[in-house]
């Protein structure tokens, strides 16, 4: 009898390695305010990203992928937990995140993934659910960045983009376990504020002139909430800060010329030189053209997307070295890569950059997807996707049971072609005022043809947008007459989801209330 139960335990250990063999590995790539416009995947004719198209190529490419809060920290809570902001407690970038909650890295971690987290995540505290974590405090530094692996701060030398990714490679190579499945999330910083380039591509886009959106001057009509914001190019670009126009005799004088200095006084001198050399010529220029009004919001236009776009070409790269290892070591057919950004990102449209507001450009994110075992090359998604989606995804890959209190749904469905029925509205909320850039809070939905967006606090303002009529959303139609029913099935569509999602005003109070103590400190 004993003989017995030990051959059919060998036999059920056999079986269980087997089907952890099988099991896919998952490497999550997520770049920090990528635009998908700076994909040229998705045919904007503004960079070339070589690498990152063939995840499209090779796998599929989503039209339709968004967030629910526009704005870093809170992006990757939703990402990490598969949980709305006011659920997971993690509403804006001041307050804290709770690690001690679940997470699909956890889940995965005790189901027998190696885990590892490497590069930006932007939550304070030690990371749990990974074998190994090496991140960058905050925002992190472009050049010569500090990282804290597994809890121990040090420095390394070199450009931030290429320095992640190596340490992302080191722990593929060296320090996972190899007969396990594994989960990577490699994050990068870039192209995240103050775009600094590497230097091998400070001339990149030296030569080009980049034509604006058709609405870069545009007059906010109609539309209050947009028309109060502090995130133009012309009027809040900082000279220094954000274009780099830090002159040796300190003439240029701006409210973040200090803030600068410092990234810049971390370069060593070898790095300062070849710096120095780019940009010295450029800000001579600028001074001496003596720009106003229109001419200088096109050239801050211009000079914010030749860094900008200098940035995501480092990226590139490393995306390119990250699948050209997979491929090398005969792990690309097993292996889901996911590209994506924490959200969208304004190059100019509206007169903006950065994120926050409902509208698309913020709203929307890159995602592409490539798993050779399920995923057919030249998949197009337009289905409505959202980051809430990632950590079930996940789970059903690995075949891990998805917890009831989570939010999102797989979308494994969709890119195997064996799902046809999809959620027909998605729901976004913005908690981050008053703060940075005064882009009021707002909550909305969002249909395939159709958007609604309440602003509210020190506000009380409705849009309502044809996104069909309207892409660029220009025409708050909420008071139109031709839109009266399509406004009601709007109303009830935002108070079904607020119901499913389990939000509400009361709870918009209690957020707020957080938001402003831990604002105080």
């Amino acid at each position: 009898m004993g003989l017995v139960s030990v051959g059919c335990k060998q036999k059920e250990d056999k079986q269980e390695k087997a089907e952890e063999h099988v099991r896919p590995n998952i490497v999550f790539i997520m770049s920090d305010d990528h635009a998908y416009q700076a994909i040229s995947a998705y045919g904007h004719g503004l960079n070339n990203t070589p690498n990152i198209d063939r995840i499209a190529t090779e796998g599929a490419i989503f039209n339709r992928g968004f967030v629910t809060n526009s704005i870093c920290a809170p992006s990757r809570a939703v990402m990490l937990t598969g949980k709305h902001s006011h659920i997971n407690g993690k509403v804006d970038n001041i307050q804290e995140f709770d690690w001690d909650q679940e997470n699909f890295a956890k889940s995965l971690q005790k189901s027998g993934y190696q885990t590892a987290m490497v590069g930006k995540i932007h939550l304070d505290g030690l990371p749990q659910g990974f074998h190994y974590s090496n991140v960058l405090p905050g925002q992190g530094q472009y050049y010569n960045p500090d990282f804290i692996e597994n809890g121990v701060k040090k420095q390394y030398q070199g450009y931030v983009t290429s320095v992640t990714t190596d340490i992302a490679l080191d722990w593929l190579n060296n320090k996972r376990e190899k007969d396990k499945p594994f989960l990577l999330l490699y994050h990068q910083k870039a192209p995240h504020r103050t775009w600094m380039p590497e230097a091998k591509y400070f001339s990149l886009f030296k030569d080009k002139d980049f034509t604006p959106p058709a609405n870069f001057f545009d007059d906010y009509k109609g539309r209050e909430a947009a028309a109060k914001h502090e995130m133009g190019i012309y009027e809040h670009m900082d000279l220094v800060y954000d274009l780099k126009m830090l002159d040796k005799e300190g003439e240029i004088k701006t409210k973040y010329r200090n803030a600068f200095q410092g990234q810049y006084n971390r370069m060593d001198s070898i790095q300062k030189l070849a710096w120095d050399a780019h940009y010295d010529p450029i800000i001579s220029n600028f001074k001496g053209e003596k720009l106003e009004g229109e001419a200088l919001a096109l050239w801050k236009y211009n000079r914010y997307m030749q860094d900008y776009l200098s940035t995501i070409q480092s990226v590139d790269d490393g995306v390119g070295e990250v699948l050209d290892y997979l491929e090398a070591n005969g792990l690309a057919e097993n292996t889901i890569i996911v590209y994506t950004s924490d959200q969208g990102f304004y190059l100019g449209e509206h007169g903006w950059f950065d994120k926050r507001f409902m509208y698309e450009e913020s709203f929307r994110t890159p995602l592409l997807m490539k798993y050779p075992k399920e995923i057919k090359a030249g998949t197009v998604i337009d289905e409505l996707v959202q980051n809430l989606d990632f950590a079930p995804t996940f789970l059903d890959y690995a075949g891990v049971d998805i917890a009831s209190d989570i939010q999102g749904e797989s979308f494994r469905g969709l890119v195997n072609g064996n799902q046809k029925e999809w959620r027909d509205a998605i729901y976004y909320g913005y908690y981050e005022f008053p703060g940075e850039h005064h882009v009021k809070r707002h909550y909305g939905v969002r249909t395939d043809r159709y958007k609604l967006i309440h602003f509210y606090y020190d506000i009380d303002t409705w849009e309502l947008y044809d996104l069909e009529k309207d892409p660029s959303e220009m025409h708050n139609v909420y008071d139109d007459p031709d839109y009266s029913n399509i406004r009601v099935n709007m109303h009830k569509k935002l108070e079904e989801l607020r119901l499913k999602y389990k939000d509400s005003d009361s709870l918009d109070q209690v957020n707020l209330e957080r938001y402003l103590k831990a604002k105080q400190g």
